[in-house]
Formats: structure tokens, sequence, C-alpha cells
């Protein structure tokens, strides 16, 4: 499905361009960093709910619904982020998907929104399309620091804008606004890993996605673990597709979580065996605990793997 006229980066623009204008309702905080704009949503300042949400809202170029609602695991009632959208290529592939690392002087952040799509730097572009030379572009930034200028200024050049069209919206992992970012990625992980799969994705054209909200941790490091164990083992996807089943039943039985080897530990715990380096980890981890197939040209229905409670 193709989505709206207007461009990613503009429709993360106007999302954007709403939190500024609410900041003390949403308890952010509006910086100029050089000529660029940072909006900080859980670095410095308490942030929330609804700034965690639009921050999201942000990260897929508002091509998603994106709500929390209540949920449980057990016997104890806990926040569930749902993410639903028509057009998951473009939202979930070309905007939120965290694949820009910014590095630069000790600087680091994980970057996801529209801002990829202008880049342009992954391979994973020349498989999905939704390239754009937009007049700005948006970036949300996973970091524990406000961006200095000098970063502005390699998002702009890498993009080809001027440093006053960057916007960076930014929360730290141990946040309430920076979890319920990450845990808003329950298909961006499905379509990551059918992506992994080599499946051609443009055959998914709708997606509908929950995932445990977990409390906020004590530090960064502490909240990756549980934002991860939160999708790993508690997300639940599904996807709605068209084309043959064969390819769907044999897709399908590697694309939970529990089809990894390193499937079964905590997170944090996996993390530390690893040296802190997600690169050693099974890339075959990072998908939804359950994933659900439904295939509108065939009226089948494949489903695989199942939430781990414990």
């Amino acid at each position: 499905m193709t989505p709206p006229r207007s461009n990613l980066n503009e429709r993360s623009n106007t999302v954007a361009n709403r939190m500024a204008a609410s900041a003390e309702r949403l308890a952010v905080q509006i910086h100029h960093v050089g000529d660029g704009r940072v909006i900080d949503a859980g670095v410095w300042v308490r942030g929330g709910f609804e700034a965690g949400l639009m921050l999201a809202r942000a990260s897929v170029a508002d091509l998603a619904e994106i709500s929390i609602v209540p949920g449980r695991i057990g016997q104890t009632a806990i926040p569930v982020v749902a993410v639903h959208t028509s057009h998951p290529v473009a939202a979930c592939m070309a905007s939120q998907y965290a694949g820009w690392q910014i590095k630069l002087d000790g600087y680091f952040a994980m970057g996801s929104g529209p801002m990829r799509a202008a880049a342009n730097k992954e391979e994973l572009f020349q498989d999905i399309g939704c390239v754009e030379a937009p007049t700005c572009v948006v970036g949300v930034l996973e970091t524990n620091e406000l961006p200095p200028e000098p970063v502005i200024r390699l998002i702009a050049d890498a993009c080809g804008v001027s440093p006053n069209e960057v916007t960076l919206i930014v929360a730290r992992t141990a946040s309430v606004a920076g979890g319920v970012q990450i845990v808003a990625r329950s298909i961006e992980t499905a379509l990551h890993k059918l992506h992994e799969l080599s499946f051609d994705l443009h055959r998914v054209v709708g997606g509908f996605g929950t995932a445990p909200l977990p409390p906020v941790a004590r530090d960064d490091m502490a909240a990756i673990g549980r934002t991860n164990d939160a999708v790993l083992y508690g997300a639940e996807v599904t996807i709605i597709v068209r084309g043959d089943d064969q390819s769907l039943m044999e897709v399908g039985a590697k694309l939970p979580s529990s089809a990894s080897k390193d499937y079964g530990e905590r997170f944090a715990d996996l993390f530390k065996k690893y040296d802190h380096d997600f690169y050693r980890i099974d890339p075959m981890l990072f998908s939804p605990a359950s994933i659900c197939i439904q295939n509108i040209d065939s009226g089948r229905v494949h489903c695989f793997g199942c939430v781990n409670h414990d």
C-alpha cells in the first residue's frame, strides 16, 4: 500500500511541531543546538507517557496509531503499548527501525526516524525504496546525552539539508518516554526479522502489535534489558500479507524469538555474557514472542511462537 503523498520527514516534522507547541504540558524541553532543534523527551526532563507516544509517532512518521492500553502478565496489571499500521514498510522499516548509529567524538546514539530515508546510508533501502530528498529531517535518538552541534551538522550533511532544518527528539532508555518508543517496535521487529530471512516485505500490507511496557529501570543498561525482554518474550504481532501460503509456512517457523539459540535468558544476562556487544548476540533473537500471519489472498492464518510469561 502506498503511503500518503506527503513525505515521511514532513509528516514527522508535524508531530515534532505539535510536541514543541505543547512542551510544558508534555514535560519536554526544547533546545536550540547551533541552528538545529532538539526536543528532550527523557534525557534531562521527566517526560511521560504522552511524550513517549508522540516520540513513537514521530519515529513512524505518523503512519501508525499508537496507544497505551491495560494489560496483564500473570496476575500483575501492566500497561501495554499497542500499534497498528496500514503502511508497515514505510512506517516501520523506512522510518522507525534504529538503523543509524550516530558516532562522533565520543558521542553515541542509536538513530531512528525518517531522517534515515533522507540519508539513505543503509542497504535496507535498496530493497524497500522509500528514499526521499526532503526540505527538513526528523530523527529520534536513543541516548543519555543531548546531541552537540557537530552531530547536528553531521546529520544535516548526510541528509542534504541545512542544520536549521534538522529536528532531533531524544530520550534515554531509562525514561518513561524512551521506554514507550522502544516497546512500540513490536511490528518493526517482526518486519526486520522477515527482511533478515529474505522475505519480500512488499507483500506485507498491514500490521498490529502489542508489547508490555516495563517499569522504568534505575539506569540505561538495566532499561535495555527490560525493554528487550518486553519484546522478545512479551510482544504479540499480527501481520497481513498477500501471496502464497507455502512461503509463509516456511518462513514462519523461523520468525518468533524462540527460534534463536539465545532464547530463554534475560536480555540483560545475555548482553553481559557477550560483553555488551549487540552484534555477538544471535540476530535471530530480535523478533516478537508470537506472530500470526494472515494471508488475505488465500484466507489462511499461520501462527508461530507464544508469550513467555515467566
